[in-house]
């Protein structure tokens, strides 16, 4: 019974959390292209700035490796048998904002290399650089960890390595859509998946080493291969691979 009522809990704080804030900006996808006016492509290797993307990723990023399907943006990880693709898209620049609720609606793909993504890096990118810019990873997976997601913060003060993260077992999170979302304020960040809190940052002292999260943070969305984080095996017998986004939305 106590774990009924905890379940009803915190189902009711998040419900209240949508319906106390407004919906500011959503993404469904339901066009027959990308918006341009809000998505950036990020295309090759990473090279010259960061080979690999910064993680020694194999995969070259492309505009072909995407669709819009049915309202959902579909991601493909390819191999042709010598290169692995896939595609990154960003709204740097262009859709970029501080505190809410922030969701997707996601389907993850399944295979050993893969690692899907839905994140956000700080609007001052440009002029800190990584990380005191700050990192919020709202999901992450890695397909040699099945059943596991990751949710993660990456500050000036961790050096760029996880220490502020949360690995958290859910069985068969690879089938179907799940929600991945933060509550996001000048306090804290708490994380959840399909409205079942998993973690939370709130520390106490909070300088820009620590808390770079008092400014605007732009969305990305892609799907590596390989990597210090996802690899270094590559199971060449799963492609091609999915990663489905049905909508992404922000309640202020």
């Amino acid at each position: 019974m106590k774990k009924i009522c905890l379940i009803l809990f915190i189902f009711n704080i998040a419900f209240a959390q949508k319906q106390s804030r407004k919906l500011v900006w959503e993404e469904n996808f339901n066009g027959k292209a990308l918006d341009t006016t809000v998505w950036n492509f990020e295309l090759g290797n990473g090279c010259p700035n960061i080979c690999g993307w910064g993680n020694n990723e194999s995969q070259i990023y492309t505009k072909e490796n995407h669709k819009l399907e049915k309202g959902c943006l579909v991601i493909t990880a390819k191999f042709d048998g010598k290169v692995y693709t896939s595609t990154r898209i960003t709204t740097k620049d262009k859709k970029e904002f501080q505190y809410g609720r922030i969701e997707t609606k996601a389907k993850l793909p399944i295979g050993t290399g893969l690692w899907p993504a839905f994140w956000m890096l700080g609007s001052n990118i440009s002029e800190v650089g990584w990380p005191k810019s700050g990192e919020i990873d709202i999901l992450e997976y890695i397909g040699k960890e099945p059943h596991y997601v990751f949710t993660s913060l990456h500050t000036q003060d961790s050096h760029g390595n996880t220490i502020n993260t949360k690995k958290t077992k859910i069985d068969n999170i690879e089938e179907g859509f799940h929600i991945y979302a933060i509550d996001w304020d000048k306090d804290k960040i708490a994380f959840y998946v399909d409205d079942t809190l998993v973690y939370t940052f709130q520390p106490d002292v909070k300088d820009e080493n620590i808390w770079p999260f008092n400014q605007p943070f732009y969305f990305l969305i892609n799907m590596a291969i390989g990597g210090n984080f996802g690899g270094p095996a590559i199971d060449n017998t799963v492609f091609p691979q999915e990663y489905r986004i049905d909508y992404i939305k922000v309640y202020q």
